[in-house]
């Protein structure tokens, strides 16, 4: 898994790329991002032609300093798992009795 960030010049935001290689996939048929940025509603990653998943979110820097995400892998048979981002910029507790991952849209 990946996460890269591009600070615009021009709006109050960061272009963040959601990665997903194919070694972490565990056969997912398909995989999502879901976070505070999106109201906790699931973001699909495209499937790419080598077998990861990506997707570009902006997001505000103008609004909070971080926000809480988590990927959401649906497996062949239809079941479900949640991981974290194993590059985050931190993690916190969650209600769930796990933690999340926080992606900081701060420039340091």
């Amino acid at each position: 898994m990946a996460v890269t960030k591009k600070f615009l010049k021009t709006k109050p935001e960061v272009q963040v790329t959601f990665e997903v290689k194919v070694d972490t996939t565990e056969s997912a048929s398909q995989v999502y991002v879901v976070g505070e940025f999106a109201d906790w509603e699931p973001v699909e990653l495209k499937k790419l032609k080598n077998g990861a998943f990506k997707t570009t979110i902006n997001l505000p820097t103008n609004q909070q300093d971080s926000y809480q995400y988590r990927y959401r892998f649906v497996l062949a048979d239809g079941s479900e798992k949640f991981d974290n981002e194993v590059q985050a910029d931190g993690y916190c507790s969650n209600p769930f009795g796990g933690e999340n991952s926080i992606i900081s849209v701060t420039q340091q």
